[in-house]
C-alpha cells in the first residue's frame, strides 16, 4: 500500500490577500490557475494589449471587487499599478 501524506493543514484555503486604496479593501483572487494565466498575459514579447488588462482584471478580482475598483475612478497609470501589485503580491 502506498504512503498517504495529508498536507491540508499546511495549505491556506481561506485567506486571500487584500490591497487597500483610500480605505477601500480590495480582495485579490490568489488561486494558482488564475495566477498562472495572469503571469502569462504579461509574459508576451508583443507587449501588453488592452484586452490583456481587462483579462487580468477579471482573473485577479471578482465582480464585487471590480465594482469597488470602478468606483475609485483610477487613472490608467494607477490601474496598472493596482494590477502589477496584485500580480506580484500573489507570488509571495
Amino acid at each position: 500500500m502506498s504512503k498517504i501524506i495529508d498536507i491540508t493543514n499546511k495549505l491556506n484555503f481561506d485567506e486571500k490577500p487584500k490591497l487597500v486604496i483610500k480605505g477601500t479593501e480590495i480582495e485579490v483572487n490568489n488561486d494558482a490557475i488564475s495566477f498562472i494565466k495572469t503571469v502569462a498575459l504579461f509574459d508576451s514579447e508583443d507587449g501588453v494589449k488592452t484586452s490583456d488588462i481587462l483579462s487580468a482584471l477579471e482573473l485577479l478580482f471578482d465582480e464585487e471587487n471590480r465594482e469597488k475598483i470602478a468606483k475609485l475612478h483610477l487613472s490608467f497609470a494607477d490601474l496598472s499599478t493596482l494590477i502589477r501589485t496584485a500580480k506580484i503580491g500573489r507570488a509571495h
